[in-house]
């Protein structure tokens, strides 16, 4: 259970990084995608694109 949790955080601290170029393609727009600004700074929660890019990496795994 903990391995999924970190596996999680990590995967959303990647595609907040990566989420400028990621915007381009659609993601970070999506329903449950989360986007907030506190203490004048701009922070994002991408739920479903991690969810849809997790998936996505899955099925190439799976496929290789």
């Amino acid at each position: 259970m903990i391995r999924w949790l970190v596996v999680v955080v990590l995967a959303s601290i990647l595609f907040s990084g990566l989420m400028p170029w990621l915007r381009r393609f659609g993601f970070g727009r999506l329903p449950g995608d989360f986007d907030f600004r506190l203490f004048g700074r701009e922070f994002s929660l991408p739920l479903m694109s991690t969810l849809l890019l997790s998936l996505l990496a899955m099925l190439i795994a799976r496929w290789i």
